[in-house]
């Protein structure tokens, strides 16, 4: 008869054993920048989760430092009375979060600054690219979404992360960096994003939630697998840098196989706002404890495959480890 529980005996025995672990430098801590100074307002969408003006969101990185968290994804949110049918902030000179990074950079050199690129938090429509009636342009938007990245590159963003879901998205980018003389910046492609309905809390707090429709027709179908491994091979293929699966906790067997096809390039997961307001409801709840849970959910994206663990829990976790 074989025996196990002799590796289960204790804490100590447990953690002699234990195959995988988790720390500082797997986490991306996600923030939301606005214009202003002195903001630091927090989302009721996301309980724990900020808007902060550039000021503010100093301060609060010499806390994230602290924890040994080194990487941080960036979002804008702009006011409504300055979008425009073309997103014209997401790419425009010296913009919102030009400035954030930049900010940051000279602050805060050690951090791994990656910044989102996508034109619905800055349209009108609260789509992802330009449309024509109803329907989102693929062709037409690629070039604005490369000057988007260009944009921040220039201003000293380490990494750039494409999240439209438009085909042909990362060859654009990629062309356009080199030619902008940027081509030390890297891509973190989205490169299976599903149209998943975890995303309201994200949406509220980026105000980026469309005006007419949704996004299911560029966003992937979360009925299927088989264009997962097609969608990565296409961005890695385009010059991806890093890929992504997104939601990351409901999406783990997406994550297996994608690591399982691709081991030779990072894997970023993508732990989606409303899978930690469901965590975050539980908890409040009494249905689970926070803490022990969220380790065990994140414990268990890392096990599936994922390199990168992009969460609104990074901060509070670290302190925890």
């Amino acid at each position: 008869m074989q025996r196990f529980r002799p590796y289960r005996l204790n804490q100590t025995v447990r953690d002699k054993y234990a195959e995988v672990h988790l720390s500082a430098g797997d986490f991306v801590q996600p923030y939301f920048v606005v214009d202003g100074v002195g903001i630091r307002q927090e989302l009721k969408s996301l309980a724990g989760v900020w808007h902060f003006s550039i000021d503010e969101l100093l301060k609060e990185l010499a806390r994230l430092a602290k924890t040994g968290v080194d990487k941080i994804l960036l979002f804008g949110v702009l006011d409504s009375e300055r979008k425009d049918a073309r997103g014209s902030q997401a790419y425009a000179p010296n913009n919102l979060v030009a400035r954030a990074v930049a900010a940051i950079k000279r602050a805060y050199p050690q951090f791994t600054l990656i910044t989102d690129v996508c034109l619905c938090g800055y349209t009108d429509h609260g789509h992802c690219g330009l449309t024509d009636g109803q329907n989102v342009l693929n062709a037409e938007t690629l070039p604005l979404l490369a000057d988007m990245a260009v944009t921040h590159a220039r201003a000293g963003a380490d990494i750039v992360a494409p999240s439209a879901m438009q085909d042909g998205q990362v060859a654009a980018i990629r062309a356009a960096l080199s030619a902008a003389d940027c081509a030390q910046t890297k891509i973190l492609g989205y490169s299976a994003k599903y149209a998943s309905n975890l995303y309201s809390p994200f949406r509220e707090a980026a105000q980026s939630a469309p005006a007419f429709g949704d996004r299911r027709a560029y966003q992937m179908d979360y009925r299927n697998i088989s264009q997962a491994l097609p969608e990565v091979a296409a961005d890695i293929e385009e010059g991806a840098d890093i890929v992504m699966v997104k939601p990351a906790h409901t999406y783990l067997d997406i994550i297996q196989r994608v690591r399982t096809q691709f081991p030779q390039i990072p894997l970023a997961a993508y732990h989606t706002s409303g899978e930690y307001m469901l965590l975050k409801a539980a908890a409040q709840a009494g249905l689970c404890a926070e803490i022990p849970t969220a380790l065990e959910i994140l414990t268990a994206i890392k096990r599936a495959g994922a390199d990168w663990l992009i969460t609104y829990y990074a901060q509070t976790i670290t302190e925890h480890l």
